[in-house]
């Protein structure tokens, strides 16, 4: 198996001007404000929400020293130089129990949790105590601060926990709560509007004509927005018709911050999302230097952005979690907006060099050697739906590169793209 560093090949002949996918980045994101409008929420109901505002604490976690054993609490002066191992043992302390002040020479039979008494500075497990009647005796010197879990020792009143532009996930809810937030201000859900185009094309439950096919892209494209945190209207299906395109673009800008199509975004007769929009708006970038996803339009219609996806549903798939995703957040405030990109290694050969830069098909699997290894769904025809079902992520392949197996490639997991 090669180890070898993926190495540059000739490349196939040029396919006109396309736009690496850097450029349509920077220009589809780089006029986006977040929306002006922010709602307040119990936290219960801000995962994958954006905070509108900075969570500040306005208490200390935890407001008291505690102990972060099952053992004694004691004062480590009593035990200075070894003067006395044994201590009484005058009061008991359950969490949230009360306490009091422990006297010199005593010690407090204390749980995890539970508040430290004033005069108490230490905690020795009590698996390194032997209990005598009202007494432990005590095996080793204890020091002061151990065991203790002082005030602030996880958040102090006034720190910053949350920035504004964070999206909420569970351990975040988590952190609120526990610093005694009950509500969080949110931005607004952005509200998408979907749609397919194609005279070939119907939705379930219609009945097949001659010539037609179920689209899956409306679903496809309705659910990746709901899951980068958008509200979703489903305009259905366009026909192959000029007019009717412009009314629906003009219908659903309206009321909607962004509009997604998939179909008609390519250069044939009855492809009509490119004319259309530039009659009712303004083309931005159109056909990007990817596979799959080359015919990608970008545009507004008024003040609110357009993408029109290609028709293929992993073309669609592809290029959402490349370029709409991030819009999507972006829309929201969201001030991380891509997914780390990992390295593993090849499991397969690339023996053709590419003209655009490939994302491809994988999954992931531990290999003989311990590391992460790439393998390649054997069909990469941006038709085949069931291929990102069966997938767990995206390999990224330069444009003129050939890979052996055992290169190292990029890897972007559907887990970090899809949350």
């Amino acid at each position: 198996m090669s180890s070898r560093a993926a190495t540059p090949h000739a490349k196939h002949k040029a396919e006109g001007k396309l736009l690496e996918l850097e450029d349509a980045h920077a220009a589809i994101l780089g006029g986006v404000q977040p929306l002006p409008d922010v709602e307040t929420l119990e936290i219960g109901a801000t995962l994958k929400r954006v905070l509108a505002e900075p969570l500040v604490s306005t208490i200390d976690v935890p407001d008291f020293d505690n102990s972060a054993m099952d053992g004694y609490a004691l004062r480590s002066a009593d035990l200075a130089g070894g003067a006395t191992m044994e201590l009484k043992v005058a009061q008991y302390i359950r969490a949230g129990g009360p306490h009091r002040p422990l006297q010199p020479g005593t010690a407090a039979r204390i749980f995890t949790g539970a508040p430290l008494p004033e005069g108490a500075d230490a905690v020795i497990m009590q698996e390194e105590c032997e209990r005598k009647g009202d007494s432990v005796h005590l095996q080793r010197v204890v020091r002061a601060g151990e065991h203790v879990r002082p005030r602030a020792h996880d958040i102090a009143r006034g720190a910053p926990v949350l920035p504004a532009g964070h999206r909420m996930r569970p351990q975040d809810v988590a952190v609120a709560a526990a610093t005694g937030t009950t509500h969080l201000r949110v931005r607004r859900r952005p509200r998408v509007a979907v749609f397919s185009t194609g005279n070939e094309l119907a939705l379930p439950p219609q009945a097949l004509g001659a010539g037609q096919r179920y689209t899956a892209n409306n679903h496809l494209l309705a659910a990746l927005a709901q899951g980068a945190g958008a509200g979703v209207t489903d305009a259905g299906i366009v026909p192959d018709d000029l007019d009717a395109t412009c009314d629906t673009l003009e219908h659903l800008a309206r009321d909607h911050d962004l509009l997604l199509s998939s179909g008609g975004a390519s250069v044939g007769d009855e492809d009509h999302v490119h004319r259309a929009l530039g009659r009712v708006g303004e083309v931005g970038l159109w056909r990007i230097s990817v596979r799959p996803g080359k015919p990608l339009i970008f545009g507004r219609i008024g003040a609110n952005p357009f993408v029109g996806l290609p028709g293929n549903p992993v073309s669609v798939f592809v290029t959402f979690l490349l370029l709409v995703r991030p819009l999507i957040l972006a829309l929201q405030g969201a001030t991380s907006l891509d997914t780390p990109k990992l390295e593993v290694s090849a499991g397969f050969d690339w023996p053709e060099p590419g003209a655009r830069r490939e994302f491809a098909r994988v999954r992931v699997e531990t290999g003989n050697e311990g590391g992460m290894v790439a393998r390649l769904y054997p069909d990469q025809s941006s038709d085949i739906l069931s291929s990102i079902v069966w997938a767990d992520g995206l390999v990224e392949i330069p444009a003129g590169v050939t890979l052996v197996e055992g290169d190292r490639v990029g890897y972007l997991p559907f887990a970090g793209l899809l949350d």
